[in-house]
C-alpha cells in the first residue's frame, strides 16, 4: 500500500510539472505590463525628520534642496523601463553644477502623550552650536562625505508665543535657518543627499537624506 501512495504521488507530481513549466516559460507579452507613475519636481528635492539631542531637548529638522531654474519642468518618470528623469523631451542625468540647500530647526515636544505634561526643555542657542552638521552623497549603500562651496549662512529668529502669558516667564525660543551653496558637478541625478547633525561625541542627533 505504501509503495502504491508513493507511485500515484510521483505520476500527480509528474502530471503537475507541465503545467509548472508552461507557467515559467510564460511569453512575456502575456504578462502585465508596470504601471506608469509621474513625479512633478519644479519644486526641488524636500526632506523632513525628528531629532534629539542626548539627554537633551527634541527638534524638528526641515530642508529644500533647489537650484535656479533646473527643476523647472522636471519630472521623474517609473515605469517598466525604469527610473528617468525627463525636461520634456529631454533626459536629465546629473545635477547642475551647484544647488542650494536650506535647513530649518526648531524645538519639537519629544512626546504628544497627554499625561506628560512637561514640553521642555527647549532647544538653545548652545544646543545647536554643539551640532555638527555633516554631508554625504549616497548611492546604494556607498557615502561619499562633501561639504558646502563657502561656509553656511545661519539666521537666528526669536519665536513670539501665540498668547503670551502676564508673568513674562517663559523662556526664549528660537528658530535656525541655514543656507548653503552645495557643490554637485558630475554628480548623478539619482544619488541621494544624506544630512547628518551629530553632537560633540559623534552620537547621531539628527539624519535625513533628499532624493529626487
Amino acid at each position: 500500500m505504501k509503495r502504491a501512495f508513493l507511485f500515484g504521488s510521483a505520476l500527480a507530481l509528474f502530471a503537475l510539472c507541465p503545467l509548472a513549466l508552461h507557467a515559467a516559460q510564460k511569453p512575456p507579452k502575456d504578462l502585465k505590463p508596470l504601471g506608469r507613475t509621474v513625479w512633478n519636481l519644479a519644486g526641488g528635492a524636500f526632506f523632513a525628520t525628528d531629532g534629539k539631542i542626548p539627554g537633551g531637548p527634541c527638534f524638528r529638522l526641515t530642508g529644500q534642496v533647489t537650484a535656479l531654474g533646473f527643476f523647472d519642468n522636471l519630472k521623474r518618470v517609473d515605469d517598466e523601463r525604469g527610473t528617468r528623469y525627463l525636461r520634456g523631451s529631454e533626459s536629465i542625468t546629473e545635477f547642475p553644477p551647484h544647488l542650494d540647500v536650506s535647513i530649518l530647526i526648531h524645538d519639537f515636544p519629544c512626546s504628544f502623550n497627554l499625561k506628560d505634561r512637561s514640553f521642555g526643555p527647549w532647544l538653545t542657542k548652545e544646543d545647536v552650536g554643539r551640532l555638527k552638521l555633516k554631508l554625504f552623497w549616497k548611492r546604494g549603500v556607498e557615502l561619499r562625505r562633501t561639504t558646502w562651496v563657502e561656509p553656511p549662512r545661519m539666521l537666528i529668529r526669536t519665536l513670539e508665543p501665540n498668547i503670551k502669558p502676564e508673568a513674562n516667564d517663559l523662556p526664549e525660543r528660537y528658530e535656525w535657518n541655514i543656507q548653503f551653496a552645495l557643490p554637485s558637478d558630475g554628480i548623478p541625478i539619482e544619488d541621494s543627499l544624506v544630512v547628518t547633525l551629530e553632537g560633540p561625541d559623534g552620537t547621531i542627533a539628527a539624519r535625513t537624506s533628499a532624493r529626487l
